[in-house]
């Protein structure tokens, strides 16, 4: 059976340059106004804009070979579980590598058979959205530290404030609760770990007391 290649048209330039110019801005909007101010890294840039405009290309190409949807969908699943071996990826890194993968999804495969007016409105709605979500900071992540204390003492329940107090002005942080993990007797430390509240998410182990 052979194949019919259809000619390339003016409508067809005009439609790939249309999505290609609302997709670049999409995304150059995304990490150069509203990521990069706030997080100044440079190599995660590379990688948002590159994956965006490689899934913009191939999802565009699967359409106008009349690809299924869902295998274009099996394509934007796969590119959404990559992660990366070399280095920690956080949540909200992994969420801006989501977000640039759809736009180059939907910029490519959404129809616009009543003009650009639909996409354009959907790109300036996860546009504007992700300002406010990142800019309000309304919402505090519980995060917890595991601290080895050297004051053995204020780990009795009747002390618990005293710890809180002692724990805050040696962290900086503002510990709300603190939990007893486990007693080293021989050196005379404890393992808490600690409760507190803050805008970004971290989990680590502190080492208060004076022994290496």
């Amino acid at each position: 059976m052979e194949t019919v290649t259809k000619p390339l048209s003016l409508l067809d330039i005009s439609d790939f340059g249309s999505r290609s110019l609302i997709d670049i801005l999409a995304i150059i909007i995304l990490v150069g106004f509203i990521y990069y101010p706030k997080y100044k890294n440079k190599d995660f840039i590379f990688t948002f804009v590159l994956f965006n405009i490689i899934n913009f290309m191939i999802c565009y190409l699967l359409g106008a070979a009349k690809i299924k949807i869902g295998f274009a969908f099996g394509l934007f699943a796969i590119f959404s579980i990559i992660r990366y071996r070399t280095i920690m990826v956080s949540i909200k890194d992994m969420g801006y590598f989501f977000v640039c993968v759809a736009l180059g999804m939907l910029n490519s495969l959404a129809s616009v058979t009543d003009g650009f007016v639909i996409l354009i409105s959907c790109n300036v709605i996860i546009l504007i959205i992700t300002y406010f979500l990142e800019r309000l900071n309304f919402m505090n992540n519980e995060n917890y530290k595991e601290i080895v204390y050297d004051n053995v003492q204020l780990i009795k329940p009747a002390n618990r404030e005293d710890l809180i107090k002692d724990l805050n002005e040696r962290t900086g942080l503002d510990i709300h609760k603190v939990d007893v993990i486990s007693i080293n007797y021989l050196k005379d430390t404890v393992l808490l770990k600690a409760y507190y509240y803050a805008k970004e998410s971290e989990n680590t182990i502190l080492n208060t007391s004076d022994d290496d």
